[in-house]
């Protein structure tokens, strides 16, 4: 089962980084290059526990629909999505918020999945899928630091 960890130092207090990465805006402003929109759930704002959201984005050329709710929440220490329907067999992402020093906050991806299609999908998977998925996260990381270390008239 492919694992994919990241770690992304922000200059921003804990409680507005653990925000912004639950919330649905941003999450869409990240991923505008693929389309991706919320068109179910939790269409906007902040996302919380027991709520799911549903997206519908263009990846490798295929309009693609995925659900996913939070699972759990620790607020501002971690939260939990988790695919309830989707292309992948299954998806898990993992979100640890912890405060450094200067008021800085350290956020953890912790991004677990298993690719559709048996040995296919594992192939997929060596071959190109999980930089890409990699990559993905690491795009959504940095527009969340934009939006975190900048002004506050500025966060969506």
């Amino acid at each position: 089962m492919p694992r994919i960890e990241l770690e992304t130092e922000i200059r921003a207090p804990i409680e507005k980084v653990f925000d912004l990465a639950r919330s649905i805006d941003v999450h869409r402003e990240s991923q505008t290059k693929h389309k991706e929109i919320a068109v179910a759930g939790r269409t906007s704002g902040l996302i919380g526990k027991g709520e799911s959201v549903t997206w519908v984005a263009t990846h490798f050329g295929v309009r693609q629909q995925l659900t996913s709710c939070i699972v759990s929440m620790e607020r501002p220490r971690h939260f939990r999505d988790s695919m309830l329907d989707g292309a992948f067999k299954r998806l898990d992402h993992d979100h640890f918020f912890e405060t450094l020093s200067g008021g800085h906050t350290l956020m953890k991806d912790i991004f677990v999945y298993t690719a559709p299609l048996g040995l296919l999908g594992v192939f997929a998977d060596v071959l190109f899928l999980k930089r890409y998925m990699a990559r993905l996260l690491v795009e959504r990381n940095a527009t969340l630091k934009r939006f975190a270390e900048a002004p506050a008239s500025s966060a969506p």
